[in-house]
């Protein structure tokens, strides 16, 4: 599609296209890590304006562990540590160290991640959903959270009117969640492409917008897109 004449946000058909994509391209750069899987689901609701035959669903990549994201008072065992970080200032995903996640007196237990990218029918942009936990499942709070998020992500939160968390329920599973809000999500991506001299000429291509989307909205929480992604729109051609 035309660049100049696109307005940023997606077709339900537009993102399921999109996430397929992302997510083979994701495990292309990133195969030693975790990979985000498409889960599909039963309408929200019936879908009297979309095809019947088109599938619903999200992208989930689950149990991750940020860095930092270890509290006191804990105890965490040696099997219960995850093998996988999303490393800040880290262009890929990188295996971490148990030790460097459980301190010798056993006065620390590592804390998990879930992110989920779900399309929003209202905005037409797809939206991050995440929730945090310990081991045994108990829910962090947003400020045990806040303190996991990279430092320029908390000062980005506060300044920025486009970008803030808010809790919501999931709207597949039915339970509280918080996302980072999509408002404004398709003015900036339409900028964000236009920026781009390829694909300004070129048009826009569909396959890589929830790469591009997520190479913005991922940094709030510490999530980093693989430079080669960014790099090789022609790949989904």
């Amino acid at each position: 599609m035309d660049a100049l004449s696109w307005d940023g946000t997606l077709t339900p058909r537009d993102f399921l296209v999109s996430a397929r994509a992302f997510a083979e391209k994701w495990k292309e750069f990133n195969s030693a890590f975790s990979p985000w899987t498409w889960v599909p689901c039963p309408p929200k609701q019936p879908p009297c304006h979309l095809p019947q035959l088109l599938q619903q669903g999200y992208l989930s990549l689950e149990k991750i562990c940020l860095p930092g994201s270890s509290k006191k008072g804990h105890v965490a065992s040696q099997e219960d540590v995850d093998e996988i970080s999303l490393t800040e200032g880290e262009e890929e995903l990188e295996p971490v160290d148990n030790a460097t996640l459980v301190e010798t007196n056993n006065s620390l237990q590592v804390c998990y991640y879930d992110f989920h990218i779900v399309y929003s029918d209202s905005y037409r942009v797809p939206v991050l959903y995440f929730r945090g936990y310990y081991i045994d499942g108990q829910p962090l709070a947003l400020d045990e959270i806040e303190k996991d998020l990279p430092a320029c992500s908390v000062k980005v939160l506060l300044e920025s009117k486009w970008t803030f968390i808010t809790q919501e329920e999931h709207p597949y599973l039915n339970r509280p969640w918080y996302k980072l809000h999509p408002c404004g999500t398709s003015e900036w991506m339409k900028l964000l492409f236009l920026g781009d001299d390829f694909r300004a000429k070129n048009g826009v291509a569909v396959e890589q917008y929830l790469v591009s989307w997520l190479s913005v909205v991922g940094q709030v929480v510490g999530i980093r897109i693989p430079f080669e992604m960014l790099n090789n729109p022609k790949s989904c051609n």
